[in-house]
């Protein structure tokens, strides 16, 4: 057989993308293939055995459709695309999800469905019950809380609460994340799947988990009501009102449920009630409707039935997965209690290895202290001794000198007395000398009184002398012979001569007086300078005593 021939006999196929709430997948489908045929496909590849509870959805001209099993896929109204997207859904609810959710795959996707829902605001939760689920959550996705691994702002990228609430309380990201890790600190060694299981048991209790909703009135005109179908019966709600139903019919209440165009029908079991009927926009919805109403009956009514054999192992299952997944997890809280308390002892060993190789870097580095102490205390020492040593000798030095001043202070005691002595003297002198010229003085003007007196009786003398020669000698210049009075002559002569030894003796004496004056003058003047001299040795004496007291 020829390539070409196997080639002809390869089914055509055609590619469908699976989305599911956390992940997609691609698949290559026969152009025969029924909406159940994908499914089961698309079941065995995520190892669900739960598969009534859901279903692949589609959007078909802005309204969502569930792709019907019994028919061909290609043959449905699908979107004409390449490839074909389906979303992989719960399409129907447990009335309690703690008994009817048996594996742990169809658990997990009902918890991030009905997370998702929530979020969307699909699902009205109040702001309390949003952040215990949100806790919920967090230990599903990150495990028990450790404070040293989950520091503040690992939050900060996780959507966990309805940007309703968030808006309703003006509180920022970190309290926010305060509040829900209060919470999610005291989930502590619970599981993924506990913490799952108790997210949706909270959410089952919510007024709109699990109710599909769709716009109906009871006449063509008005669309003033809601229809609900969830997995207890079908409800009628006003259009603001979401959360209590005007009516309520149970499945075990209704006989009948029809629908003719857009005119659908409700018959209660009670023959005696009244027959509801309602119109929808179009008659795919009440095609929608129905469909969702005969999968929940079909649901309601299989729950109060004995569980089929599938059903009962499933079951058996689920308890032996569910006991082991317990012996498995408090093993695994054993192992994880004994390897914290390891870790706590080995933290502890640690620290008490620290604090002694702490202690022990302390003693050394005492010890390096001590030995440098005692090396500065050694250098200290010689320094101390040779400072003794340097005191010592500047002390002897001191002493010497300090007798040297004493000596030097006796000497300049001595030579001050002996200055004082000799000032004294001098001064004496010097009034002596004060006296004596006053006393020359008063002779020497006595002396130039008596030759002043003198000369003036010289004068008189001389003029008289010269009147008497006049009188009695008035030739004699005419006549210069001698005469025989020559006696006369010899008297005057001996008179002048006498007249000529006064004014000599009168000279002299003048002389004499004048030499003297100049005498005291010299040494007057010698003996100021010899007192100005013995002050300036009397002034450095003075300046030496005050140093020699300044020494010692």
């Amino acid at each position: 057989m020829s390539i070409r021939g196997l080639k002809k006999k390869q089914p055509k196929t055609f590619k469908v993308k699976i989305i599911t709430v956390d992940a997609e997948m691609e698949f290559s489908c026969e152009m025969k293939w029924k909406g159940k045929d994908l499914f089961d496909l698309v079941c065995r590849a995520l190892g669900l055995r739960e598969t009534w509870f859901f279903g692949l959805q589609y959007t078909i001209k802005g309204m969502c459709t569930w792709l019907k099993m019994d028919k061909k896929v290609l043959d449905q109204e699908i979107p004409k695309e390449d490839p074909i997207s389906f979303h992989f859904l719960a399409k129907f609810y447990p009335e309690k999800v703690e008994e009817e959710l048996l594996q742990e795959i169809t658990q997990h996707l009902f918890f991030l469905q009905v997370k998702k829902q929530i979020l969307d605001e699909e699902i009205y939760c109040s702001p309390e019950a949003t952040v215990l689920l949100a806790s919920y959550a967090v230990q599903a996705k990150y495990g028990d809380y450790d404070p040293n691994f989950h520091e503040p702002g690992f939050l900060a990228h996780d959507e966990l609460l309805p940007k309703r609430v968030l808006r309703q309380y003006q509180l920022t990201a970190e309290m926010w994340e305060e509040k829900i890790t209060a919470w999610y600190a005291e989930h502590r060694g619970i599981a993924r799947d506990e913490a799952e299981m108790n997210y949706l048991k909270i959410a089952q209790d919510l007024e709109m988990y699990g109710v599909n909703y769709f716009p109906i009135a009871q006449n063509k005109n008005h669309t003033d009501l809601l229809l609900g179908v969830d997995a207890k019966g079908i409800h009628i709600y006003s259009i603001n009102n979401r959360f209590s139903p005007n009516k309520s019919f149970e499945w075990s209440a209704i006989r009948n449920i029809s629908y003719s165009e857009k005119e659908l029908t409700i018959k209660p079991l009670d023959k005696k009630a009244e027959v509801f009927k309602f119109f929808s926009s179009q008659l795919k919805v009440n095609k929608l409707i129905l469909q969702l109403c005969i999968g929940n009956h079909d649901l309601f009514m299989r729950r109060r039935k004995v569980d089929s054999v599938e059903i009962q192992q499933m079951k058996a299952q689920a308890r032996e997965e569910k006991a082991r997944k317990k012996m498995e997890n408090q093993r695994l809280a054993r192992e994880k209690q004994l390897r914290e308390e390891a870790e706590r002892a080995k933290e502890e060993l640690e620290r008490r290895l620290f604090q002694l190789e702490d202690e022990a870097r302390q003693a050394n580095e005492a010890l390096l202290r001590s030995q440098e102490a005692a090396e500065l205390l050694a250098e200290k020492a010689q320094i101390a001794e040779e400072e003794a040593k340097l005191l010592a000798q500047n002390a002897a030095e001191a002493e010497q000198e300090r007798q040297r001043l004493e000596i030097t202070a006796l000497k300049t005691k001595e030579e001050k007395r002996l200055m004082e002595q000799k000032m004294r003297e001098a001064e004496l002198i010097a009034v002596k000398l004060v006296k004596e010229s006053d006393r020359r003085a008063k002779e020497a003007e006595h002396l130039k009184q008596d030759l002043h007196e003198a000369r003036e009786a010289e004068q008189k003398a001389k003029q008289k002398l010269l009147d008497i020669t006049r009188l009695n000698y008035p030739h004699m210049v005419k006549y210069p012979q001698y005469s025989p009075t020559d006696t006369r002559d010899a008297n005057f002569d001996k008179g002048s001569i006498k007249l000529d030894l006064k004014d000599i003796d009168l000279k002299r004496l003048s002389f004499e007086i004048e030499r003297e004056r100049l005498d005291y003058l010299e040494k007057s003047r010698k003996f100021e300078d010899r007192l100005k001299e013995l002050k300036s040795e009397i002034h450095a004496l003075k300046l030496e005593e005050k140093q020699s007291g300044l020494y010692s």
